[in-house]
């Protein structure tokens, strides 16, 4: 079975005996999950609903925490095993190894908690009443200065090694004034650019290449102009200081 090492003995002991369910988790269920697996003390509201997995508001005893939960049979995508318990802790693994690696380096993106297989916690952004929105539903206060830090964030998640293979007004969120970077599942490592190393490079660029037209488009109605090949270009010399080490 693929990514068999990340798996728990009690997952493997299920699969093995056909324990696994077929049937997606009710909410209840995966509230169970997170409490079970001491992600949280409390389990609230689901936040919102990605392509492949729900996001739901906790607590951590006193602390208010996100937790990320990856579907296991519902997806946006197509085809794939019926049983994908192992792909989507596999996916979980990924991103999390992503968010942290990114938050160590200084990123602005939320401060990892704690992995159980399919399902990680990370930091809560926004007040106990109300989460931080999505950029693409916000109205900034300063868009300009607001425009200014996104570029800043992008360079930022560069130098830590990262792109963001996914930029859009959709995965900012708009936290003190802040552009903060979330949903970093495909995110796309620069500094371990494998062999040969320049197709992951250009792999990157070209999604860094997309999401800096998305950004674009909705600075526009600011009537602010983002330069897209300028981003790429500076963010290409911050990778290629990795190639150098």
């Amino acid at each position: 079975m693929p990514n068999d090492g990340y798996l728990d003995d009690s997952v493997h002991w299920k699969i093995r005996n056909g324990l696994v369910a077929f049937a997606e988790p009710t909410q209840r269920e995966v509230a169970d999950a997170i409490l079970d697996c001491g992600l949280a003390t409390e389990v609230g509201q689901k936040l919102g609903s990605g392509k492949e997995a729900d996001v739901y508001l906790c607590r951590d005893g006193r602390t208010l925490r996100a937790v990320k939960v990856y579907r296991q049979y519902r997806t946006a995508h197509k085809g794939g095993r019926r049983i994908k318990l192992e792909s989507m802790g596999q996916r979980a693994l990924r991103e999390f190894d992503l968010l942290a690696y990114a938050w160590q380096g200084g990123a602005r993106v939320p401060e990892p908690g704690r992995r159980n297989e399919n399902m990680f916690s990370m930091q809560y952004l926004g007040t106990p009443s109300v989460v931080a929105p999505m950029l693409n539903d916000s109205v900034l206060e300063d868009p300009e200065s607001f425009l200014h830090q996104t570029v800043a964030g992008i360079e930022g998640l560069a130098e830590a090694g990262i792109v963001h293979s996914d930029l859009s007004p959709f995965n900012i969120l708009v936290h003190e004034n802040l552009p903060w970077f979330i949903d970093l599942a495909a995110g796309i490592r620069v500094d371990r650019l494998g062999s040969p190393p320049w197709i992951r490079l250009q792999e990157a660029l070209r999604s860094l290449e997309h999401g800096g037209a998305a950004l674009a488009r909705y600075f526009r109605k600011y009537n602010l102009s983002l330069d897209t090949e300028d981003l790429v270009a500076r963010v290409r010399a911050k990778i290629e200081l990795f190639r150098i080490a």
